[in-house]
């Protein structure tokens, strides 16, 4: 999950899904366009059904060179040959995930719209802060919002690469791109976009690249 000169895509699942079903959807849509990683998240399913997503997926991504990673739960990640895992503030502590996992795991932590949380994480060894949610979103109901002025700060401040998350689409992910966002954490933009998920891919980078170019 390295950074390159331009801001690149993050992947989250869909919050419902068939794995078996899913797996040729996501496939395309990686084969459409860069995309740094893609993150397993489910809610209310059991282990199971996690370990079973993730031993379709995994291989999925890092076939082509696509970080995959686990949300909130280090234990799975570690089971389930995950790249590494994204931990939310109520979650695992990250020096917990990083006992857990080794030296060469993706972890991320989530900041919400805190210079301190990201500082802390920062300083503890995150390979990553998250910052948002920026926009609403119908995924999930954000309790924080943020504006894109913490990127900036944080990209003029700090080599720790960042994330926006929360809502962002095609048409909404400019502002965050120029304020310094690294990654865009997109969820429904990519999986509901009108015309599919791979076109989806597509225009996101476009976007990244334009963005890149005019700066």
């Amino acid at each position: 999950m390295s950074t390159t000169d331009r801001c690149r895509l993050y992947l989250i699942t869909p919050p419902r899904f068939d794995p078996a079903e899913f797996r040729d959807t996501l496939a395309s849509a990686l084969d459409a366009g860069d995309v740094a990683c893609v993150q397993l998240r489910l809610k209310d399913v059991d282990d199971d059904a996690i370990r079973r997503a993730a031993d379709i997926l995994c291989p999925v991504t890092q076939e082509r060179d696509v970080a995959f990673i686990m949300n909130d739960r280090a234990d799975l990640a570690a089971e389930t040959g995950s790249d590494g895992v994204h931990v939310g503030q109520e979650d695992a502590s990250y020096t917990d995930a990083r006992t857990m996992l080794g030296d060469d795991a993706i972890i991320g932590v989530t900041c919400h719209q805190s210079r301190d949380l990201s500082m802390t994480a920062a300083d503890e060894g995150a390979n990553y802060v998250a910052f948002g949610a920026f926009y609403p979103s119908g995924t999930k109901s954000p309790k924080h919002q943020a504006n894109p002025e913490i990127l900036s700060w944080w990209s003029g401040l700090m080599e720790t690469p960042c994330v926006a998350i929360g809502g962002i689409t095609v048409e909404n992910a400019p502002p965050l791109i120029q304020a310094g966002a690294d990654f865009l954490s997109v969820v429904a933009g990519v999986w509901n976009h009108p015309q599919g998920p791979a076109a989806a891919v597509k225009a996101f980078n476009t976007v990244m690249e334009n963005v890149a170019a005019a700066q």
